[in-house]
This record gives structure tokens, C-alpha cells and sequence, in this order.
């Protein structure tokens, strides 16, 4: 019976390794995570490269150890540096990601931003820079509406789930066709236009 049982595992190892290990276009930050959280045990830490690339990788949920809904994570790099601050919301940002910013209201992140010079990249390796064709690709049956300051074709790209209590994505699509700004975060904040406004 053990024989059995070990000429199966044999037999079946092909076909794990058959497994091409890229997402299909449509999949979601969020969901494509889930997957790669999903194989490592929760018991393991995962390899320092592997960290370092996922404090590389916006999410849903956050970007490293800052989390859409939570406060500041205590000890980090994450500061009020010249940006806006006022009782009601103040934006701030990091060294360790340059062209990053996030804005916290009532002490909690709502939304982080990747702007001009931000290499992080969404899990789907989309990042500022991007065209929109690529973006639509990954995240088809988002809401399109024209860009506040640039002339069409620039828009914002809005996903369908976007509410308040809800962590969701927006693209802002300049004139060239290309990502110039990539939010996660929830609504109203979500769109703001102007940092804090």
C-alpha cells in the first residue's frame, strides 16, 4: 500500500511543476495576494527576499506595514514631511517609498497614493507608467470619469466596489494614455483630487 501511495506522489509531481505561476488578467490585488499568502504555512516566515519584494507591492490592504483602516503603524518610517496637516486630515509619507504618499482622517490610513518616481507596483505588476491598456487588461468594468484637470483622453478608473468602509482602486489615466497616479483606499477619500480635498 505505501508503494502505491508513494508511485502516486511521483506520478502527480509533474504536474505541480506544469503550473505556469502567472494570474490571469481580471484577478485583483487583493485576490492575487491570497493566492501567494496562501501557499507559504502561516508558521513560516517567508524569505527576506521574498519580504522585501512584498513591502514593494501596494495591496488592498496596505503597502508594507501601513494598512488601509488602521493607524500609523507605531515605529515606522511614516511622517508628516512638509505635506498637509491639518485636525481633520494630514497626508504623509516614508523614505523607504519614494513617490508614495498616504492620507489618514479620524487617525486612520484611508488611501495611499503612488505618484511620479514610486516603483511599488500592484501584485498584477502594474505600476505608474503603465498604459491604460494594461490596466484595463487586469481590471476590466471599471468606471471611467474625466480627469478634474487634464483634457481628455485622461480619466480616472474607478473599480465598481468602491464605498466608504471598503478598501478599493483608482487609476488616474493622464493625456498620454499612461498610469500617472495609481490610489487604493475607500471613498469619499479614495477621490479626493487634491491630497487632502
Amino acid at each position: 500500500m505505501k508503494r502505491i501511495a508513494a508511485f502516486t506522489a511521483l506520478a502527480l509531481l509533474p504536474l505541480a511543476a506544469c503550473s505556469s505561476g502567472q494570474e490571469e488578467p481580471g484577478a485583483t490585488a487583493s485576490a492575487t495576494q491570497e493566492a501567494v499568502a496562501g501557499e507559504a504555512p502561516s508558521s513560516q516566515a517567508p524569505p527576506a527576499d521574498t519580504a522585501t519584494q512584498d513591502a514593494q507591492v501596494l495591496g488592498l490592504e496596505g503597502l508594507g506595514d501601513l494598512k488601509i483602516g488602521q493607524p500609523l503603524p507605531k515605529g515606522s518610517s511614516w511622517a508628516v514631511r512638509g505635506a498637509q496637516e491639518s485636525d481633520s486630515c494630514t497626508t504623509v509619507s516614508s523614505p523607504d517609498y519614494p513617490g508614495a504618499y498616504a492620507i489618514v482622517t479620524q487617525g486612520k490610513v484611508r488611501r495611499i497614493t503612488l505618484g511620479a518616481n514610486s516603483t511599488v507596483k500592484l501584485a498584477e505588476g502594474i505600476g505608474v507608467g503603465a498604459s491604460e491598456a494594461d490596466v484595463k487588461r487586469w481590471f476590466a468594468g471599471f468606471r471611467e470619469e474625466p480627469h478634474k484637470y487634464e483634457a481628455a483622453p485622461a480619466k480616472y478608473l474607478t473599480a465598481p466596489n468602491a464605498r466608504p468602509g471598503e478598501s478599493a482602486l483608482r487609476f488616474e489615466i493622464g493625456s498620454d494614455g499612461k498610469v500617472g497616479m495609481i490610489h487604493v483606499g475607500e471613498m469619499p477619500v479614495l477621490a479626493y483630487v487634491e491630497g487632502c480635498a
